[in-house]
């Protein structure tokens, strides 16, 4: 029902699908042996921004027409919602027997999420990078091909290489390289198919964040970009430089600490990958709020830990905050001149990654205290296994 009463909302009131568009024009200058990175999506002066690599994928959209290939990507985003609920649960370990049930309701409620309704709108690809991601997360770390799908989103949409360093540095050193040599492949490919926009995209397009949009923009829910509207400024120099860094340096050493943390956290990987995901969209120079469709693998964590009071009031926060849609309604003039009061609301999405960074940090600080201390390791191993910890039996 729920979707049903999207698809009629998108058709009364319209969706561009305009990133789709441009991935569309991609295709067939792929096809047509045009310049990649010289095109300009007509009507809209938008250019590509993705490796070339990613340009060849898109190759098939070129084959049908707009209005067939909207209904194609809605359908698409559609399934794929509902596996990245699916891989989503998986990760937070959630009970086998009511996965289903739980994966159909999920999958209408999160179409409401609006880093999820914008990736639909804009007929992104959003949630194809979260299922690669999570598809790799959920196996085993004795699965020889694990590495394969986060080397695959890299070489499509460069940010997913973090999760690559975060396995690196949890000690999965074998699914770490796959997924560098699955990067590097697929790179190759990218040459060997176009190398003038290979060599173009690596060596200029890639360190030119003009060609991905305006940083101040309302629609950027990075940290930087948030910076830039405290500021009103287009360009926070060393102020959103450092920023960036602290952030970026304290969300990746709470990753790091929580993925190694399974004897004395529960859910211990699924934890350092969210954190992993939410450091790799804090520091990103744009994460558009359609990036943020980790919000599902963070609410389903959520979810699944809503039984002490504290947790639900952040389950309850994290929904109110994805749900709300607020930012759109931010006077924001491109961003600058934003009024004080309108700060937060307009940027919304950076201050609670920080704040699910700062509350897991204490959270493991407190759970190795105790294992020092002597005071609660065994019974936080006992609780873990009880609970069917995934960080557990992942590693398996």
């Amino acid at each position: 029902m729920s979707l049903a009463v999207f698809a009629f909302f998108r058709h009364t009131h319209g969706a561009t699908m305009v990133d789709m568009l441009v991935y569309r024009a991609e295709g067939e200058a792929v096809v047509h042996g045009e310049d990649l990175y010289a095109m300009r999506l007509p009507g809209w002066d938008l250019p590509a921004t993705y490796p070339p690599f990613a340009a060849m994928l898109f190759v098939p959209s070129a084959w049908f027409d707009v209005s067939t290939l909207r209904v194609l990507v809605m359908l698409l985003n559609y399934a794929l919602l509902a596996l990245a609920v699916y891989l989503s649960l998986k990760l937070a370990g959630w009970a086998k027997q009511h996965r289903t049930a739980v994966v159909i309701l999920a999958t209408g409620v999160g179409i409401w999420l609006e880093p999820v309704f914008t990736t639909f709108q804009y007929g992104q690809v959003n949630l194809g990078i979260l299922c690669l991601v999570l598809w790799d997360l959920t196996r085993s770390d004795r699965n020889r091909f694990k590495g394969v799908g986060i080397g695959l989103a890299t070489a499509i949409k460069i940010t997913p290489g973090l999760f690559a360093v975060y396995l690196l540095l949890t000690g999965r050193i074998r699914a770490a390289l796959l997924s560098g040599a699955t990067f590097l492949t697929a790179a190759l490919i990218g040459w060997a198919v176009l190398p003038d926009a290979t060599w173009g995209f690596w060596t200029k397009y890639l360190w030119d964040p003009s060609r991905v949009g305006v940083t101040v923009l309302v629609d950027n829910q990075s940290l930087r970009g948030a910076v830039c509207r405290l500021l009103d400024v287009n360009d926070p120099g060393l102020v959103g430089l450092a920023a960036s860094a602290v952030v970026g340096a304290f969300g990746l050493a709470v990753a790091v600490v929580a993925g190694r943390s399974a004897r004395v956290l529960r859910r211990a990987d699924a934890w350092g990958a969210v954190c992993t995901a939410l450091t790799a969209l804090l520091v990103s120079p744009i994460s558009w709020t359609h990036h943020w469709v980790w919000c599902i693998p963070l609410v389903a964590l959520l979810m699944v830990e809503a039984r002490t009071r504290a947790r639900q009031v952040l389950l309850g926060v994290t929904l109110v905050v994805f749900l709300s849609h607020v930012m759109w309604a931010v006077p924001h003039r491109w961003g600058r001149g934003v009024a004080w009061y309108w700060q937060l609301p307009g940027s919304l999405y950076p201050p609670l990654g920080v704040a699910v960074l700062v509350v897991l940090g204490l959270r493991v600080y407190r759970a190795r205290r105790r294992t020092v201390d002597g005071t609660g390791g065994a019974r936080a191993l006992a609780a873990a296994m009880a609970d069917r910890d995934p960080a557990l039996t992942n590693r398996a």
